[in-house]
């Protein structure tokens, strides 16, 4: 079973969040119920991004990721060409990876044809919505359901979405809740999680 880790404040909060630059991240944005595009789409295209790196390097860059990627709008990032591929490469302030970057540009193309099919990304992606408040005693790295994400994301043509960046991507955006029994922001997660699910 992982543990809870006890933070100055005398709050008990999941493992990972030992590192005072996770603990607003752990606190205000880890699982909680994203249903606006832009921030979704972030999620999506930052989990690729972190792929053989550590979160924390992407949280670190994430301000200048969003200044680079036009606040990961996918209407404005769909219409990124040549010259902004070269622009993003010569940026030191995100990774410098071109088919990370090329990946994102496509996936936001990707991105325009589901909201026009689904009306938004939040229609589509909460239809893999785990509806268990059950805390999990072991957190995977892949389930069931984030391989059938994955797929049906590869079959729309998006890149960089494997089932573990799949799974990662649910994990943040509230589409499961994977704060362990104990921790404080487990009940704040659950409450707005509710609420989304009794909506689709």
């Amino acid at each position: 079973m992982q543990d809870l880790v006890v933070g100055p404040d005398g709050q008990q909060r999941c493992w990972w969040a030992a590192g005072p630059e996770y603990v607003p991240y752990h606190d205000l944005e880890w699982g909680r119920a994203a249903t606006e595009d832009h921030v979704l789409f972030e999620k999506l295209c930052l989990e690729g991004f972190q792929s053989g790196l550590s979160w924390l390097t992407i949280l670190r860059k994430r301000p200048a990721f969003r200044m680079a990627f036009a606040g990961f709008q996918p209407s404005l990032v769909a219409e990124f060409g040549e010259e902004d591929v070269a622009r993003l490469l010569a940026d030191a302030g995100i990774v410098r990876h071109q088919g990370k970057i090329r990946s994102t540009i496509n996936n936001a193309r990707r991105a325009i044809g589901l909201i026009d099919e689904s009306g938004s990304l939040a229609s589509f992606f909460w239809q893999f919505a785990d509806p268990s408040d059950q805390a999990p005693l072991e957190v995977p790295a892949t389930t069931e359901t984030s391989v059938r994400l994955s797929k049906d994301l590869k079959k729309r043509g998006f890149t960089f979405v494997g089932p573990t960046t799949a799974y990662a991507f649910m994990q943040a955006m509230g589409l499961v809740n994977d704060h362990l029994a104990g921790c404080h922001a487990r009940e704040a997660c659950t409450l707005e999680r509710r609420k989304v699910i009794s909506r689709q």
